[in-house]
């Protein structure tokens, strides 16, 4: 079993483990929890997911005991975005959530309000997965959080990238700078708690010069929770993971201005994670359920994976 590690320095702290090792401080099987009642869960979409893609997670968290309500998100419904092209701040890079957002806030919304009636006066989780991550914190901006005990993103990139790099583009064109600057800083206290937590599905290499992940002698790095091994393998395949490696390492270079960095497939690890938050890297992780599977690449949402992090909604 892979180790446990721990990092606490303030603000925030850090855990590091294997996604199929078992974290000792869950609470409990899906047996022994479904028998109790916790606080309600919101779900937020990322961007391009719909509602349906989290099917399985709303199902997995009620055997918990956890009831979830899911944003009501169509594939069809990112489209509305496009109107941030009319907006002259998207050309600047200054682009603000709202309006173009507001269709998506308004889902938010209302999965919230149906989440109340469930808490009987209680508090509510909201999960955010990718760009629902950080759009979970605009609305709580926005709409206000006194009834939010827990924000967990999955996947989340919150952080812009950094402003001057070479050849990166803020595809959000201002909108995570806007969420850095006027959103809340994350916190971990009694009364709210930021859990984010990042994916170390593959690591990304560099458009060109030697491949991180494959080397000259047909070995590639394998990197596990405190271990490091090297494994013989084919030149064809070595080839294909890096050709791999460097395609995934462009899109990590957009959000975070290198390459050469561990991530979940999509977004990279460092940028998932927020200074003052709860801040977990689950080795092995996709970034999402379209073209995940729970055994060879389990997502976030993976019954596996959520046993690692669904104590988090219990306490």
């Amino acid at each position: 079993m892979a180790n446990l590690v721990l990092l606490h320095t303030k603000p925030s702290y850090y855990y590091s483990f294997s996604a199929f090792s078992r974290d000792p401080s869950s609470s409990s099987t899906s047996s022994s929890s479904s028998s109790f009642n916790y606080r309600p869960a919101v779900i937020l979409p990322g961007l391009g997911n719909n509602s349906g893609d989290y099917q399985k997670l709303e199902l997995t968290l009620r055997e918990y005991g956890i009831s979830t309500v899911v944003a009501k998100v169509s594939r069809v419904d990112w489209l509305r975005n496009a109107a941030g092209l009319l907006d002259s701040n998207y050309w600047r890079g200054t682009l603000r959530p709202r309006p173009v957002l507001d269709w998506y806030l308004k889902r938010v919304d209302e999965a919230v309000q149906e989440a109340k009636e469930l808490t009987q006066g209680g508090s509510l989780s909201l999960i955010g997965h990718s760009a629902g991550g950080w759009l979970a914190r605009v609305y709580m901006e926005e709409f206000g959080f006194s009834h939010i005990s827990l924000l967990l993103t999955l996947g989340t990139p919150h952080l812009p990238p950094p402003k001057g790099s070479t050849g990166v583009i803020d595809q959000t064109r201002g909108l995570l700078n806007y969420v850095e600057k006027h959103c809340s800083k994350a916190v971990y206290t009694p009364q709210l708690k930021y859990v984010c937590i990042a994916g170390r599905y593959i690591q990304g290499a560099r458009l060109f010069g030697n491949s991180d992940d494959a080397n000259a002698d047909g070995e590639v790095a394998v990197e596990g929770a405190g271990t490091t091994a090297q494994v013989a393998v084919s030149a064809s395949s070595a080839t294909t993971s890096s050709l791999r490696s460097r395609f995934v390492g462009q899109g990590y270079k957009q959000v975070c201005g290198r390459a050469d960095v561990w991530g979940d497939g999509v977004v990279p690890e460092e940028t998932a994670h927020l200074e003052g938050a709860l801040n977990i890297s689950l080795d092995g992780v996709y970034h999402s359920p379209v073209g995940s599977d729970d055994a060879l690449r389990p997502w976030y949402g993976s019954p596996a994976i959520v046993e690692q992090w669904n104590h988090h909604l219990l306490t």
